[in-house]
């Protein structure tokens, strides 16, 4: 495992078990085919985001901000 890999495996644990689920299943699944801006949004993402509107944008309960839009509609494939 590669030291960006392992952080990155280490910033996919966030502060709730079901937003862990998400973030996991997203990576075991679409992170190896993901086209470079997809992985570049999910950096963003989970290196700037905050774990209760990650999980709002996620579930539908409130719309991601444009930035995020993309990589929001990925994430709720693996909900």
């Amino acid at each position: 495992m590669s030291a960006n890999e392992g952080r990155l495996r280490w910033l996919l644990r966030r502060g709730m078990k079901e937003l862990d689920v998400l973030m996991e299943r997203y990576y075991a699944h679409r992170w190896p085919e993901a086209p470079a801006d997809e992985k570049a949004a999910f950096l963003r993402l989970v290196t700037l985001a905050e774990d209760p509107d990650i999980w709002a944008w996620a579930m539908g309960y409130e719309e991601p901000p444009p930035e995020y839009v993309g990589i929001i509609e990925q994430l709720r494939v693996y909900r």
